[in-house]
């Protein structure tokens, strides 16, 4: 404060001052001053020559954002000091140019000595982070000692980026351990700083708990992060953005809550390209899924234009168009950008197929599919196309479909596992279909492959023996002897094993069953077929006078039997109207356990004590 006390008393009386100027120009840089810093550069150029203020320049406009014009301020300095290279790295690394700042922090490791060794290795591996996030690649081993939780957190980054989610958890666990451990030596720091610190490493953690499916447990992290009210408005943004993603058009108030934490100020300079792109996607589709239709269209709209090379917004103006049941205009859209993306027809097509299956137009989406000429012998593709075809009853298409990828790997993999696989399949298609003529090149295939495939060659023989009966024989020979395919079992220790689920049981003796007589040859034969049955006595049947109530007739009985007459069963119906005929029988008759036949107390005694012995809830 003394000093630049000190240079403004000089300044009054020598406004030009060069060492006077600088000092002015450090002390506004260390209050937070880039503008008025920068304005002093700029107002006094003649003096501040740019080898002289290059640096602080240069630092003015990264903190203030302007990345291309510190980069141009670098780039124009006579020399390269440490100082200048070490803001040429940040520079880079903002610009998201990876492979140029990973060589500048080489060339500093390599040739500084000094006390900032462990800062430079920190940004070395951050960038290597970035590389296998953003870049997808394969990061190189620097040979890195993870000793602090930055180097830690970092490492992790890099192995998300390669998929590999358990050893990053690992990492993160460390880095947690070293964080606290780091943090609880000093006494000023408080548990609310150092949950503060790992607020960034369970941030990580959620990420990792969301890519494994783990979305209960992500939500519950993420939510306890936001709670804490982190000064980071790039890691609160991050954090909002993935809990939409985990509500999807479910929980949708809490998302419009959330989504207004990703428009925090600064959120644009913090986050890479991408993770403000994901951001402003989900934007679009949370207007869709709360029924913003408009918002939906104006987002999208603006997305395209911003992204003419990305398909997602494109898909999400689709996805818009079919809410509205507006699936012609849905597939125009998609037709159109299929033609002006070459690059993204598959992806396209794909999802043209989809909607096509959507409205019942199952034959459209395999012409659409068959039409994607790098997918079309693919195994995946293979499958679906026939399962629609067979779907469809189109069982020539289905074959074709198999020939055509078949041909495919006959030229280019011949032999491979997949093409044998596509054989075998085809041939199993076509017996299921009946097409034993068709199915024996198929068959013969496999077949001249491994000779010693008893199954294929007694599938090669069953077709062969409508075809051709007399190739059928001289393939049968090949077939194995009786002897060497019979199998000696021993059926008692079968049964007696504890892995038998089926144990025949022993029928039920007669009371009067004598072991010491020999049974009946004859018990298992009808009696009139027996030849001991001598028929029954012819005798005079009488009338049941008597039996009935004065007067009554049996003729006439099942006529007047009121009970009979509702209960008797309708006629059968049609095939495919049972349900329209029982709901017309049920619907004008009494239900069968309501009716009270007149005159038959016995009978309703006798239904009661059925009914008791039914048990309970029976019908």
């Amino acid at each position: 404060r003394f000093r630049c006390g000190g240079r403004s008393l000089v300044l009054q009386i020598n406004k030009d001052d060069v060492t006077a100027l600088h000092c002015k120009v450090v002390c506004l840089i260390q209050n937070g001053s880039f503008k008025e810093a920068l304005s002093v550069i700029h107002t006094h150029t003649k003096v501040l020559t740019s080898d002289s203020i290059t640096f602080e320049k240069a630092y003015c406009e990264y903190r203030l954002n302007r990345i291309e014009n510190a980069l141009k301020t670098i780039q124009s300095a006579s020399q390269q000091t440490d100082k200048l290279k070490e803001l040429h790295g940040q520079v880079l690394y903002r610009l998201e140019r990876y492979d140029d700042c990973l060589a500048v922090y080489r060339d500093l490791i390599r040739n500084s000595q000094d006390d900032y060794e462990e800062e430079r290795k920190t940004n070395l591996s951050a960038v290597v982070a970035a590389q296998s996030t953003w870049d997808k690649v394969e990061p190189e081993d620097l040979g890195l000692q993870e000793a602090t939780y930055e180097l830690c957190y970092n490492a992790a980054c890099a192995l998300i980026g390669q998929g590999r989610l358990n050893e990053a958890m690992k990492n993160l666990q460390k880095a947690e351990d070293l964080c606290r451990q780091s943090l609880s030596e000093d006494s000023d720091v408080t548990e609310e700083d150092i949950e503060a610190e790992l607020a960034i490493i369970h941030g990580q953690m959620a990420y990792i708990m969301q890519l494994q499916g783990r979305t209960e447990d992500a939500l519950q992290l993420y939510n306890q992060i936001i709670k804490l009210k982190p000064t980071d408005v790039g890691l609160i943004a991050v954090i909002a953005n993935n809990i939409i993603t985990i509500n999807k058009d479910q929980n949708v108030f809490d998302s419009k809550k959330k989504v207004k934490l990703t428009n925090a100020e600064g959120v644009e300079h913090k986050l890479s390209k991408k993770q403000l792109q994901a951001i402003e996607f989900n934007k679009a589709l949370l207007a869709m899924y709360t029924n913003q239709a408009d918002q939906c269209r104006k987002l999208s709209a603006s997305l395209q234009s911003q992204n003419p090379e990305h398909l997602l917004p494109v898909l999400i103006q689709a996805a818009q168009l079919c809410r509205e049941k507006q699936h012609a205009k849905a597939i125009e859209l998609l037709q159109d950008f299929a033609e002006q993306s070459p690059a993204d027809s598959a992806q396209i097509k794909l999802t043209m197929a989809q909607l096509k299956i959507a409205q019942g137009s199952v034959t459209k989406a395999c012409i659409i599919l068959r039409s994607i000429e790098e997918l079309k012998h693919k195994p995946g593709m293979v499958s679906a196309l026939v399962t629609m075809y067979s779907h469809e009853e189109d069982i020539d298409s289905a074959i074709e479909v198999f020939t055509q990828a078949i041909q495919w790997y006959q030229e280019y993999q011949p032999k491979s596992p997949v093409h044998l696989s596509l054989i075998r399949e085809a041939a199993n298609f076509k017996l299921k279909y009946g097409r034993k003529k068709e199915a024996i090149s198929d068959l013969e295939e496999l077949w001249k492959q491994n000779p010693k495939d008893i199954h294929t060659l007694a599938q090669l023989i069953s077709a062969y023996s409508l075809v051709d009966p007399e190739k059928a024989k001289v393939l049968s020979k090949h077939l194995p002897s009786s002897d060497t395919m019979s199998l000696k079992v021993d059926v008692d220790v079968l049964e007696n094993s504890p892995g038998a689920t089926y144990v025949r049981k022993k029928g039920k003796l007669p009371k009067n069953y004598d072991p010491k007589v020999t049974p009946d040859p004859e018990r298992w034969l009808p009696m009139r077929e027996r030849s001991y049955y001598r028929g029954r006595k012819k005798g005079k049947k009488k009338d049941p006078i008597g039996k009935g109530t004065q007067g009554a007739t049996t003729a006439g009985t099942s006529e007047l039997d009121a009970s009979k007459t509702a209960s008797s069963p309708p006629t059968s119906p049609r095939p495919g109207s049972i349900t329209a005929a029982s709901s017309a029988a049920t619907s004008n008759m009494i239900p069968p356990r309501h009716q009270k036949p007149a005159g038959a107390a016995a009978t309703k005694k006798k239904q009661q004590q059925k009914k008791k012995k039914g048990g309970k809830g029976g019908w």
